[in-house]
């Protein structure tokens, strides 16, 4: 997956800001010497490749926009983050000066980019979600679809989904790959709903239907505009990377919160409704599910009748650069 990063780096405390001079100097040798990067090692040995970069400069030091290639969302922030510092240290004109910010970053701009160039989807995997009734040899082609799937989930255990409440290690195994499944259709129908939204500058209240902005709480709907829908992307995003991280960081904020409450819902509506799983077994994984991967159930006050408020508190620090 492609990311784009966004670094600072800075002289010593200290020092005289940069003049016009400094700058095109600072510049050049950051150019230069990002150039000549062919490939990164990331953590474990993972290979991030750098695709392209953009330097500029300012009073207090300078800032990079960098697009990389990396597996996943924690590898390429902390790759860019060794080779910058490594790249600063042999660079004798910049070898004091240190790293501040660096991380993904993802701009108005780079959504409608990747909005123009979205990939078909996979009508296949669409059709297989909405079964209802599927026949035996069916029930078992998306029990090994899923079991597969599951193997992307590695940030939480089976004991994640109920194991020690009653589920058998096997339906555990099914909610992983139906939750790791959800992250892919929910991201690809957010980018339907940005362009519904973008096309004439209208919020989700104005709207009959929309795939993923009708699963948030309906009181803020008037507030669910294109701008906040990129967010949101962003948001569900960063969650569906948490998933597949060595250990599970919960969500730091509502926006993280809801969208996996959405994933988490469309989950149990593909084993409900293809009859993959029971009523009893999804509640005790569920139920699992929600003790371990929440620190709190906070975000399920906003669906209340009198909730207010503005969408922009739910917003990460990363959505409102």
């Amino acid at each position: 997956m492609e990311y784009q990063l966004k670094a600072e780096v800075a002289p010593p405390a200290g020092t005289p800001e940069l003049d016009a001079l400094h700058r095109h100097g600072v510049v050049s040798l950051l150019d230069e010497q990002l150039d000549l990067l062919a490939g990164i090692e990331g953590p474990d040995g993972v290979e991030i490749e750098p695709l392209d970069h953009e330097v500029s400069a300012h009073p207090g030091g300078a800032s990079i926009k960098w697009l990389v290639e990396a597996p996943a969302l924690a590898f390429a922030e902390e790759a860019a983050r060794s080779v910058l510092t490594e790249l600063l240290e042999r660079t004798e004109l910049l070898a004091d000066w240190t790293v501040g910010t660096c991380e993904v970053t993802v701009s108005d701009e780079d959504l409608e980019t990747a909005l123009e160039d979205e990939p078909a989807e996979d009508e296949e995997l669409e059709d297989e979600i909405e079964l209802i009734e599927l026949s035996g040899d069916e029930l078992d082609e998306r029990r090994d679809l899923l079991a597969t799937a599951s193997e992307l989930v590695t940030a939480l255990g089976t004991d994640a989904f109920g194991t020690e409440d009653g589920v058998t290690p096997e339906q555990a195994q099914l909610v992983q790959g139906a939750l790791a499944e959800a992250v892919v259709v929910v991201i690809d129908e957010l980018f339907d709903d940005v362009k519904a939204l973008d096309e004439d500058d209208t919020t989700a209240d104005q709207h009959e239907e929309l795939l993923v902005l009708d699963e948030l709480p309906k009181a803020y709907a008037d507030q669910y505009s294109a701008w906040f829908a990129k967010r949101f992307l962003i948001a569900t995003v960063i969650v569906g990377e948490r998933l597949t991280e060595d250990e599970w960081r919960p969500p730091t904020n509502p926006a993280e919160a809801l969208a996996l409450h959405v994933l988490k819902g469309r989950a149990r509506t593909e084993l409900g409704a293809s009859g993959l799983l029971d009523e009893d077994t999804l509640k005790r994984a569920f139920a699992a599910f929600d003790e371990q991967a929440f620190d709190d159930l906070e975000h399920e006050d906003l669906y209340a009748d009198e909730a207010e408020g503005s969408v922009v508190d739910w917003l990460p620090a990363i959505a409102k650069a």
